[in-house]
C-alpha cells in the first residue's frame, strides 16, 4: 500500500503556520520571519516535504528555469563561464538546463525548440548565434533571449561581452612593444563578433602605427585547426616573429606547434599574445601573456540583465566590460 504524499498542507499543520507561508518559504524570491522560517523547515523535514516545482510552475506561469545553450567545452572558458553562470543563476533561486548547440545559426533551432518545450523562462545563448526569425519567436513568447560572449549587432537582443575591439588594441599595443618586422594573426570563426571585432581593432592599432599584417590563417577556435593553422603560418620561407592569437585555447596549439615541430623560442624568435586568460595560460609550461576576459563582471552583468528582463525591464541593453592587459613570458 502506497503512502499518501505529504503536501504543504500537511507542513503547514504541523509547523502551525499557514499554507500560504510555507508556499512563500518554498518560493524563491519570497521571505517569511527567520521564527516562522525555523518552524517550517523543522516541519518539512520531519515530514520529508519536498515542494513540486513543476506543480507551482503550471500555477505560477514561472518554471524558474533557465535554458543554458553552449556550442562545446573543447576551450576551458566553456566550462568555466557554464559553472559561474549556473551558480549565480542558483543563487537568484533559478534553476538551470544545459543544451548543447552547433555554432551555426541553422543548427540552433531544434535546440531552441526543444528549450522552448520546458517552458523556461528565459535563455542565455553562450557564444551561439541566433536567427532572427527564432529571436523573434522567443520575443513573442515573452522569453528573453541574451547573448554572452558574442553579439548580433541590430538583433534587438540583449547580449554581455568583453570590450573585444578595445582587446584587440591592446594586443596590437603589446606585442609592437616588441619592435617586430613580421606580425601575423590566427584567427578563430570568421563568423563570430568576438572575432571580428578582436580583428578589427587589432589591424587598426597596427595600422595606426605604420604597420601591416604579414600573414593570417584561421583555427575556428578549435585546438586540431589551430594546430593546422600555425603550421601554415610557420612553414614560410620567413616565419612570424610575433603572433596574435584570438583566444588562448588556439594560442596553447601554436606554441605546441612553434616549439616542438619548428624548434623555435618564444618569446626568442615569436612572441606570442592570446585573449581569454584562461587558467592554463598561467601555467609555467604556457606563461602566455594574454588579454583578459573579465568574465567575473560578465557573468554578474549577464544574470541581472536576464533577470531584469524577466521581471518585465523593457531596455535592452548591450554590455561591453573592459579587458586587462596581462604580461607574462610569451612577449618581449
Amino acid at each position: 500500500m502506497t503512502s499518501k504524499p505529504v503536501t504543504s498542507v500537511d507542513v503547514a499543520r504541523l509547523a502551525g503556520v499557514s499554507q500560504s507561508a510555507v508556499s512563500r518559504f518554498f518560493t524563491p524570491g519570497a521571505s517569511v520571519s527567520a521564527k516562522m522560517a525555523d518552524k517550517i523547515r523543522v516541519a518539512a523535514e520531519e515530514l520529508g516535504y519536498r515542494p513540486n516545482v513543476l506543480a507551482r510552475a503550471m500555477i505560477t506561469g514561472r518554471s524558474r528555469i533557465i535554458g543554458l545553450v553552449v556550442y562545446h567545452f573543447e576551450n576551458q572558458f566553456y566550462p568555466e563561464a557554464v559553472e559561474k553562470l549556473s551558480v549565480a543563476l542558483q543563487e537568484n533561486g533559478y534553476h538551470v538546463l544545459l543544451f548543447m548547440a552547433t555554432p551555426t545559426v541553422g543548427d540552433v533551432e531544434p535546440v531552441l525548440q526543444e528549450i522552448l518545450d520546458y517552458q523556461v523562462d528565459g535563455i542565455i545563448m553562450v557564444s551561439v548565434s541566433v536567427s532572427s526569425t527564432l529571436s523573434d519567436r522567443c520575443r513573442a513568447l515573452g522569453i528573453p533571449v541574451l547573448l554572452f560572449n558574442r553579439d548580433q549587432p541590430g538583433d534587438g537582443l540583449r547580449a554581455v561581452t568583453s570590450d573585444n575591439y578595445e582587446g584587440g588594441c591592446m594586443a596590437a599595443r603589446l606585442l609592437l612593444q616588441g619592435a617586430p618586422r613580421r606580425i601575423a594573426h590566427l584567427a578563430g570563426f570568421a563568423g563570430a563578433s568576438t572575432q571580428i571585432d578582436r580583428e578589427r581593432g587589432f589591424l587598426d592599432t597596427l595600422h595606426r602605427a605604420g604597420m601591416d599584417l604579414y600573414a593570417r590563417a584561421e583555427g575556428n577556435f578549435h585546438y586540431a585547426d589551430a594546430v593546422e593553422a600555425a603550421r601554415a603560418l610557420f612553414e614560410m620561407a620567413e616565419p612570424p616573429d610575433a603572433l596574435f592569437v584570438s583566444d588562448d585555447h588556439m594560442a596553447m596549439a601554436a606554441m605546441d606547434v612553434i616549439r616542438f615541430e619548428f624548434r623555435l623560442g618564444i618569446p626568442e624568435n615569436v612572441a606570442v599574445v592570446g585573449f581569454d586568460d584562461l587558467p592554463q595560460a598561467a601555467w609555467p609550461a604556457y606563461a602566455l601573456s594574454t588579454i583578459r576576459q573579465p568574465i567575473n563582471q560578465m557573468v554578474s552583468a549577464a544574470v541581472s540583465e536576464l533577470i531584469a528582463a524577466i521581471e518585465g525591464a523593457p531596455e535592452v541593453r548591450k554590455i561591453r566590460i573592459a579587458p586587462t592587459t596581462i604580461v607574462r613570458g610569451t612577449t618581449r
